[in-house]
C-alpha cells in the first residue's frame, strides 16, 4: 500500500517540471479574476496554504488555467492530505475533487495533463479512496471521487481516441 509520502513524490515527479506561468488567471477579466492572479502570483510551490485556497466560495483554483493548476498540483496534493482540524469538516481533497471532474473530460486540467500525469492524478485518487474511505464516507461523496477516478484511470494519451469506446460503436457482419 502507498503512503502520503510515496503517493506525493509520484506527483513530484510528475509535474515538478511544469513551469511557473506569468500569470494564473484572465487577470484582466475582472476585478475577483485580477485578485486570484494576484494572490497566485505572490505564492509559489512552498507559501501557497489552505488559507489561500481552503474556502470554497473564495477558491482561486476555480479561475486559475490549466497550467497555473499544474504548477501548483503538487502543493495541492499535499493539502488535500494534509490533516484536518477537530470537526473534520475542512477536508481540501473534497473540494480538490471538484477541480478535477468539474466538466468531466471536457475538464481544462484534464484536457492539458499529459499522460503520464494523468495516471499520476489516477494513482492519487485511488491512494485517497483507499487510505481515507472514512472521510469520503463523512462527506458524502463516495460516487465523486469513484467517478473521478474513472476519468483519470480511463485516460487516453492526449490526442488519442478511446479506442474502447469507438469499437463498441462497430457493428460486425
Amino acid at each position: 500500500m502507498s503512503t502520503d509520502c510515496t503517493i506525493l513524490a509520484e506527483i513530484d515527479a510528475a509535474f515538478g517540471g511544469v513551469e511557473r506561468p506569468e500569470h494564473f488567471t484572465n487577470f484582466t477579466h475582472c476585478e475577483e479574476c485580477a485578485e486570484h492572479d494576484e494572490l497566485l502570483r505572490r505564492r509559489d510551490r512552498d507559501t501557497l496554504s489552505i488559507c489561500d485556497v481552503g474556502n470554497p466560495g473564495w477558491d482561486p483554483i476555480c479561475f486559475c488555467s490549466p497550467e497555473g493548476i499544474a504548477y501548483y498540483f503538487p502543493t495541492l496534493a499535499r493539502l488535500a492530505l494534509s490533516d484536518l482540524g477537530p470537526d473534520r469538516c475542512d477536508w481540501y481533497a473534497s473540494q480538490l475533487l471538484f477541480h478535477l471532474y468539474s466538466g468531466f473530460t471536457e475538464n481544462g486540467f484534464f484536457q492539458y495533463c499529459s499522460l503520464p500525469q494523468r495516471q499520476a492524478v489516477a494513482r492519487f485518487i485511488a491512494y485517497i479512496i483507499e487510505a481515507h474511505a472514512s472521510l469520503i464516507d463523512l462527506h458524502s461523496a463516495a460516487d465523486e471521487f469513484l467517478r473521478c477516478h474513472q476519468l483519470w484511470s480511463d485516460a487516453q494519451p492526449c490526442g488519442q481516441p478511446d479506442l474502447a469506446h469507438k469499437a463498441a460503436q462497430v457493428r460486425l457482419p
